[in-house]
């Protein structure tokens, strides 16, 4: 069994602030973390290895400080790493992301390719379909659990109002959600090796024989023109005093405010 995953590294967005001139998040000093989700897909597609045996391969698009990320998958038990650094494919949408993913993928062999279900730093959920779509696979989003049956999977995928099951041959691609597993911890042992024994091969825009005019910036046919934080005018009241006083405050408040009679 072949696993590919996708992973990208994203910035603690507990620690982010948006510069107030240039609307733009401030990432200098700002810890970078693997995108959870796709901590999720990584797992999980450790999980079948170990089961079903075979590879599992994790591929990122980004800086060459996002090697770090790919140290921490290695660590976590992937098998092998690629870096799709090159300053072409800066600046880059979702659909020039996907664009640039799937003409590496299509130069490695797999059964299976995992994403998030979406990225903390961005939140559109789109990079998993697009890719499919560029793929020319099925995709299933959205999936919580997994089963596999000979070459086909059982799949269990959340809604807003409950699941769907859905069955699926593979080649096929899934973007996972927190609910299908906890990621492990790396070993110490693990992290030794993904370090000092492990490779991560660098893969550039002229090694991947793609177009430089349909990647990154070039390549993007929309634009982010700001990221603003929401303001909001909402003030709190605390009511103090025993239950009664606080209950007849609050009622009175409401009543003020025309939202009870």
């Amino acid at each position: 069994m072949n696993i590919i995953v996708c992973i990208k590294q994203v910035p603690d967005t507990s620690e982010v602030k948006i510069d107030p001139v240039t609307k733009t998040l401030i990432r200098e000093g700002v810890p970078s973390i693997i995108n959870p989700e796709d901590k999720n897909a990584l797992e999980e597609a450790i999980r079948i290895r170990e089961r079903y045996g075979g590879k599992v391969t994790v591929i990122t698009m980004g800086p060459q400080q996002a090697e770090e990320a790919l140290r921490e998958a290695l660590a976590m038990g992937a098998d092998e790493a690629y870096l799709l650094s090159d300053k072409a494919f800066a600046g880059a949408d979702t659909c020039a992301t996907a664009k640039t993913l799937a003409t590496m993928i299509k130069k490695l062999e797999y059964d299976l390719v995992f994403c998030g279900r979406q990225a903390i730093d961005g939140d559109t959920a789109q990079v998993g379909p697009q890719l499919a779509e560029q793929l020319g696979i099925p995709q299933v989003t959205y999936v919580k659990e997994i089963k596999i049956e000979g070459d086909s999977l059982i799949v269990k995928r959340t809604l807003e109002d409950g699941y769907e099951v859905i069955k699926v041959k593979m080649p096929v691609l899934l973007t996972a959600t927190k609910e299908l597993n906890t990621p492990r911890y790396p070993s110490i042992k693990r992290i030794f090796e993904a370090y000092r024994e492990k490779e991560v091969k660098i893969v550039t825009a002229s090694e991947l024989g793609i177009d430089p005019q349909e990647v990154g910036l070039k390549g993007s046919p929309t634009r982010v023109i700001a990221t603003t934080t929401p303001e909001t005018e909402r003030a709190g009241e605390i009511f103090t005093g025993n239950v009664k006083e606080c209950v007849q405050n609050l009622v009175q408040r409401l009543v003020e405010k025309h939202l009870i009679l």
